[in-house]
């Protein structure tokens, strides 16, 4: 196995250690997507309060945020789940070192900001694709290398979905855009005491819900690079976010990874 693909596994390791791909296990896209599948030119993290106009929302209640959440046969070729214990980081395990940067350290793990009234959290995974048709002792090194890029090729998405009352939804949306234009250079945070370097966040383009914002965030760790997504979607006073990452995925050749349209969509629409 070639010196990369052992980089890019060991990374990937690390991050299921961060409770993202706790269950998933057993290059930047070059384009944009919208959530209607289409594709946008990619541009700078900008500066950005929220657009929308500060209308008071009625938070939804648990009952009916666990309705408006995710459930199995939502997305096509996707698997669904509620999130655990294992996939829980308390929002007092999560900082960063520039204070700024916080509320993207909250979005990546679906930790709500001041004013939720309610949280819920899925796992949404993608379907593993068909093995492959060699046993590995019959193939060639490049076969080998590229059975184990298309075995590890499933995208793990953390959805969390949390409920505000008046203009609090509003708020935590655009502190979100603010947050990731401001810490487009990179930051470093800390999860359940353990660093993370966010080297840069890049902003991609996404539609839903009544304002929807996307990223690309580049995770190194020991000189090794991988790209997360992360989305925010807000639908009156309820904010979504999705924080997803590729196995497969990383900045020497390895799978297109793009924003979780598919995903996001059907979220969009549960919450009407």
């Amino acid at each position: 196995m070639r010196a990369t693909v052992v980089r890019r596994t060991a990374l990937a390791a690390c991050a299921v250690s961060l409770t993202l791909l706790a269950t998933a296990c057993g290059g930047s896209s070059d384009a944009d997507t919208d959530a209607g599948g289409g594709k946008n030119d990619k541009g700078a993290a900008t500066s950005g309060s929220s657009s929308a106009p500060k209308a008071s929302a009625k938070a939804l209640s648990t009952a009916e945020l666990e309705t408006a959440s995710l459930k199995q046969g939502d997305v096509d070729g996707h698997k669904v789940a509620e999130a655990g214990p294992d996939d829980e980081v308390p929002a007092d395990g999560l900082k960063a070192d520039k204070a700024t940067c916080l509320p993207v350290v909250h979005a990546m793990y679906g930790a709500a900001e001041a004013g939720s009234k309610a949280t819920t959290k899925r796992k949404v995974i993608t379907d593993p694709k068909a093995g492959a048709k060699k046993s590995l002792k019959d193939m060639t090194d490049g076969e080998a290398e590229g059975a184990l890029k298309a075995a590890f090729d499933l995208t793990s998405t953390l959805v969390a979905l949390n409920a505000y009352e008046g203009t609090a939804g509003p708020d935590a949306f655009a502190g979100l855009k603010k947050a990731a234009a401001d810490c487009a250079g990179g930051f470093t945070a800390t999860v359940a005491g353990t660093k993370q370097k966010i080297v840069s966040i890049t902003e991609e383009k996404v539609t839903g819900g009544d304002e929807a914002a996307a990223w690309t965030l580049i995770q190194e760790d020991d000189g090794a690079k991988a790209p997360f997504k992360l989305v925010a979607l807000r639908k009156e006073g309820t904010v979504a976010t999705f924080l997803s990452f590729n196995l497969a995925a990383g900045q020497d050749g390895g799978a297109k990874f793009t924003v979780p349209t598919e995903v996001v969509a059907a979220q969009a629409k549960k919450l009407g």
